[in-house]
């Protein structure tokens, strides 16, 4: 189902969700995540994508984030295209994906890519308050999907980095 959402305001912080069609459970192996962090970081360092808060779902991933050059739709669109075709190649070439041909069966179209559901749900950052419940909401997804019982002891989030309790993967940036 389509999102209408669409970012009015290119230079304000926002919550967004990116989900794996199908809600296929792509982000179970540690090469499709760290490919995943890789791109973010080049984003971050090449696009001027900011990010507040992040986690990592097995099929879809919560962000705060921002940009400063304020286009952030189109760091949106470039980013899901580009980590969409190196997922892809990824599950192609690697030898030991046991789901290999069920998961292309499922994130492809002939030859077309459908790694993302279409659109993404966002919503526009308008308060400090609004901020904390997103952040909470961000990190608690591991917690609540059963995987740790703390926050910040789930590897793919910002919680750890977020709380200080260690160096995160992602540099955070300040809200406020």
């Amino acid at each position: 189902m389509p999102s209408e959402f669409r970012i009015k305001d290119q230079g304000a912080v926002h919550f967004v969700t990116f989900t794996v069609h199908h809600w296929v459970d792509v982000f179970t192996r540690n090469v499709y995540r760290e490919e995943l962090i890789s791109n973010l970081k080049y984003c971050q360092q090449n696009k001027g994508l900011e990010i507040y808060s992040w986690v990592i779902m097995s099929n879809h991933l919560h962000l705060i984030l921002r940009a400063k050059n304020e286009d952030l739709s189109d760091i949106i669109r470039d980013f899901k295209k580009f980590i969409s075709k190196r997922i892809i190649k990824l599950i192609v070439d690697n030898p030991q994906e046991s789901r290999k041909h069920w998961l292309l069966s499922l994130l492809t179209v002939g030859d077309r890519i459908w790694f993302w559901e279409e659109g993404y749900h966002g919503e526009e950052i308008y308060s400090k308050e609004f901020f904390d419940t997103k952040v909470n909401y961000i990190h608690m997804n591991p917690v609540r999907a059963g995987w740790v019982e703390r926050e910040e002891d789930y590897l793919w989030s910002s919680a750890a980095g977020y709380f200080g309790v260690k160096k995160g993967m992602l540099e955070l940036a300040d809200f406020g």
